[in-house]
C-alpha cells in the first residue's frame, strides 16, 4: 500500500504571509481601441503587424447570469513584436499565471492614455496550420479582484530525489492547480520540491501549503499531484530491503 508523503511543510515551497506579493517586472502591454470586430477587420489588423485583442472582467464569463458584469469590456489590437517579445520572456504555461500593466492609448504612437491597469491572459488563439498567434484575450486583474487562476506546478529537487534514486519514476498526476486568487497575490507557479519522496510517496493537493488569501477551487483536495511510482518490480521491494 503506497505511503503518503507526511510533513511537506519542508517539501513544498510557498511564499510565507510576510513575504510580499509575487511581483514581476514586464514590458507594459501597448495597445490601441478597435471599435469594430470581424475577420475581415481582424485580418487587415493582422496585416498591419497588430493582434486583436480583448480585456473584459472575468465574471463576464460566470454561468450565473446575474453575476455577469459588462463593465470596462474593450475590443483592442496589440502590437506583435511586443506580444512575441513577452512570450519569449514569460513563455507558456507561466504566460496564463502572470499579471501585465496595459495601457490603452488613442492610437498607434499617441501620447493620450485612455484607460490603463493591469490584466491576466486567459487565452491565445492560433491558427491551427501556422501556429500564427490569431488574437488574444484578457481579464482586469486590478488589486482588489479575485480572479480563477490555473497556476502551474514546477517539480524541483529531482537529482536528490531517493525514489527517484532506487530506480524509480515521478508521475506527474496534475499539471497545475486552480485557485480564486487576489490579483495582488497571484503565484506565477508553485515549486513542489521532491527531493526528500521516496517509492510508494504521494504529494496531495491538501499538501501545498499557499498565500492564506488564495482558495483551492477543487471539490477533493486529496486527490494527487504526483508520486513516485516503482518502474519493475524490484524497485517495489526497496523499501523493504
Amino acid at each position: 500500500m503506497s505511503k503518503w508523503w507526511r510533513g511537506l511543510r519542508t517539501v513544498v515551497q510557498v511564499r510565507t504571509l510576510n513575504e510580499p506579493p509575487c511581483s514581476h517586472s514586464y514590458h507594459t502591454i501597448q495597445a490601441i481601441p478597435r471599435e469594430c470586430s470581424g475577420s475581415r477587420i481582424s485580418r487587415r489588423d493582422r496585416d498591419q503587424g497588430r493582434i486583436p485583442a480583448v480585456v473584459f472582467s472575468q465574471n463576464l464569463l460566470d454561468k450565473d447570469p446575474y453575476n455577469r458584469s459588462l463593465a470596462r469590456k474593450q475590443l483592442l489590437t496589440t502590437e506583435r513584436k511586443q506580444i512575441k517579445a513577452v512570450l519569449k520572456s514569460v513563455e507558456l504555461p507561466f504566460f496564463y499565471s502572470t499579471t501585465f500593466p496595459l495601457q490603452i492609448r488613442a492610437g498607434s504612437g499617441s501620447s493620450i492614455l485612455l484607460e490603463s491597469g493591469r490584466v491576466l491572459p486567459i487565452k491565445i488563439h492560433r491558427d491551427e496550420e501556422t501556429g500564427k498567434i490569431l488574437n488574444l484575450v484578457f481579464v482586469w486583474a486590478d488589486d482588489g479582484t479575485e480572479l480563477k487562476v490555473d497556476v502551474p506546478i514546477v517539480f524541483k529537487g529531482l537529482e536528490h530525489c531517493p525514489g527517484l534514486k532506487k530506480g524509480g519514476s515521478l508521475n506527474k498526476i496534475r499539471a497545475s492547480l486552480r485557485y480564486l486568487c487576489p490579483a495582488e497575490h497571484i503565484p506565477q507557479k508553485i515549486e513542489v520540491d521532491v527531493r526528500k519522496l521516496d517509492i510508494g510517496d504521494t504529494v496531495l493537493m491538501q499538501d501545498v501549503e499557499v498565500h492564506p488569501f488564495l482558495k483551492l477551487l477543487s471539490k477533493n483536495e486529496t486527490m494527487p499531484i504526483c508520486k513516485i511510482v516503482a518502474t519493475n518490480f524490484e524497485n517495489a521491494q526497496c523499501k523493504s530491503v
